[in-house]
């Protein structure tokens, strides 16, 4: 039960959906209303299958390229380092030069802004850590998934709620706890690799 609560734990603040609100909403703000949350629902399952498809494949695809497990987890830190310090530290919102007049299709929505590479590189660290427990993490996968995509498809709604600054506030505050956990990812990388 620990080791569920706390994947699913990592893997929602890798996810990071109150992060995602506002690109969600500047990605689909030409759709009216009915259609925004029909390719809002679209690319969130479409996100999924992606995830789950890396969950199963991705460890082979690296041990294709001989990426080590030391590897993956200097990696994976440094990739969820960036994704947090942009979380405590925000730029500006972009849509990855996504056409404004143009409906979103798996990109930006889907990847990389729920299925990006720091969940994909968080999945195969998981898997390659503890894989007698797949079934577990692949639970934990699933739980982080539904939890933000609930926040995600009712992100217009929880933005004129909270409002702006409640929704930075807790996306910094989210930021600062994945920064630990990227550090820890780090550390623990370092310290196999040289076998401490």
């Amino acid at each position: 039960m620990a080791q569920y609560l706390s994947a699913t734990l990592l893997l929602f603040l890798v996810i990071d959906p109150l992060g995602n609100i506002p690109l969600f909403l500047t990605a689909t703000k030409q759709l009216p209303n009915n259609r925004r949350q029909r390719v809002i629902a679209r690319e969130l399952l479409i996100a999924l299958v992606i995830m789950v498809l890396f969950f199963f494949i991705g460890g082979w695809f690296l041990d294709a390229l001989h990426i080590t497990q030391p590897a993956m987890a200097v990696g994976g830190g440094m990739i969820l380092m960036l994704i947090a310090i942009k979380m405590v530290f925000p730029g500006q919102d972009s849509t990855l030069g996504q056409d404004p007049t143009d409906e979103p299709f798996i990109v930006p929505m889907a990847v990389p802004y729920m299925a990006g590479p720091s969940v994909l590189a968080t999945e195969v660290i998981l898997v390659h850590q503890t894989p007698d427990h797949w079934l577990i993490l692949l639970a934990a996968l699933i739980s982080a998934w539904l939890v933000g995509s609930v926040i995600l498809y009712c992100s217009g709604l929880l933005q004129r709620l909270l409002g702006d600054k409640a929704v930075t506030a807790i996306e910094r505050l989210m930021g600062m706890i994945l920064v630990l956990i990227s550090a820890q990812m780090l550390l623990g990388g370092i310290k196999e690799f040289f076998a401490l």
